[in-house]
């Protein structure tokens, strides 16, 4: 089912490491934002290499949501994805903040925009 009533946000999608992270850390020198990961393998633990996760630097810049959430061990779907994302981007507009997904997992975005 269709999610025509997402709260505002800011979409950054693309590839790995073609520069959504330093994008977003440009709009947070300017504007209120959180961002949230929209990326299948940073929300686990220990999945570093070839995954271009922001650095601890670059998290401490602005709120970074779902990473490092998991262990390797435990199972993540889209339908939890779109759970958490929503639950989030209720949370940061509540707080005045504007949410930022920025990845490349597009099931995630289908799933966030489509259900």
């Amino acid at each position: 089912m269709p999610t025509p009533d997402l709260p505002p946000a800011l979409l950054l999608l693309g590839p790995t490491a073609s520069g959504k992270t330093a994008s977003a850390l440009a709009l947070a020198a300017h504007l209120p934002i959180e961002i949230i990961s929209v990326d299948s393998a940073l929300v686990f633990r220990d999945m570093d290499i070839g995954s271009a996760k922001p650095s601890a630097d670059e998290q401490a810049v602005c709120p970074h949501h779902l990473i490092d959430i998991l262990s390797p061990e435990e199972a993540y779907s889209a339908a939890k994805f779109r759970d958490d994302a929503l639950r989030l981007m209720g949370q940061i507009t509540a707080r005045g903040r504007l949410p930022v997904l920025a990845g490349g997992t597009m099931l995630y975005f289908k799933a966030l925009r489509e259900g």
